[in-house]
C-alpha cells in the first residue's frame, strides 16, 4: 500500500510514502559486509544517497516524515534496497531509499538488538523504534507482510551465496558461520572477489 502524504521538506510537494519499505528482508549472513558503498567508495556513497534524499523531498520514504521532524536526528539515512532470489541466493541492489533514522533502524532490528546487547543502545530506544515501525505497518496492513518476508528458506549453501551489484556478483564475505560468528565479514573488501 503506498500512502500519499504532504512533505514540507524544501517546499511543499506531494510525496508517496511507502511503508512496505519496513517489510525489507535482512541481507543473508553470508553476505553481511558486502554493499556498494564498500564496493564503491565514500564519494559514489555520498553522491548517491544525496540524490536518493532529494527524490524523496527530503523526507523519509517509509513514513514520510520531513527530516527536520524527524526522530531521535533531524537528518535522513540511506538504505540500500535489495531484490531477494532465495533460491538461487542472490541478492541484488536496487536502488537506494532515503529513511528517518527510526525506520532505518526498525529495517535493521537484529542489529539493534547487538547495540542493546553491547550497552550502545537503550532498551527504551528499541522499543520505541519497534514501536514505531510497528504502528505504521498496521496502519497499512502490512504487520503479515512484514512475517512473510523474515522467513528465508535454507535451501543454498553458505558459499554459494553472491550479492550483484551493477551485474557483477562479490561474495561470500566468510568462508563459514563460524567466521562469521568472529566477525570476520566486518573485514571483507571487494578485492578479495578479484583475486
Amino acid at each position: 500500500m503506498t500512502t500519499t502524504m504532504v512533505c514540507r521538506g524544501d517546499g511543499e510537494r506531494m510525496i508517496k510514502a511507502d511503508p512496505i519499505i519496513l517489510c525489507h528482508p535482512n541481507i543473508p549472513k553470508p553476505l553481511h559486509g558486502i554493499n556498494p558503498r564498500t564496493i564503491f567508495g565514500k564519494e559514489w556513497w555520498d553522491i548517491h544517497r544525496q540524490q536518493a534524499y532529494a527524490a524523496s523531498n527530503y523526507c523519509c520514504s517509509a513514513c514520510g516524515i520531513p527530516k527536520k521532524e524527524a526522530l531521535y536526528h533531524p537528518w535522513l539515512e540511506a538504505h540500500e534496497f535489495y531484490l531477494f532470489d532465495y533460491k538461487k541466493g542472490r541478492v541484488t541492489f536496487d536502488h537506494l531509499v532515503a529513511l528517518c533514522h527510526a525506520c532505518h533502524n526498525f529495517i535493521h532490528d537484529g542489529r539493534m538488538q547487538v547495540l542493546v546487547a553491547n550497552g550502545e543502545m537503550t532498551e527504551a530506544k528499541y522499543t520505541d523504534i519497534i514501536n514505531h515501525g510497528t504502528a505504521i505497518l498496521r496502519k497499512a496492513g502490512l504487520l503479515k507482510e512484514r512475517k512473510k518476508r523474515h522467513v528465508h528458506p535454507r535451501s543454498v549453501a553458505w558459499e554459494d551465496w553472491r550479492m550483484v551489484v551493477d551485474g557483477k556478483e562479490y561474495g561470500p564475505s566468510t568462508r563459514s558461520q563460524r567466521e562469521w560468528l568472529f566477525g570476520f565479514w566486518r573485514d571483507w573488501t571487494p578485492e578479495e572477489d578479484d583475486a
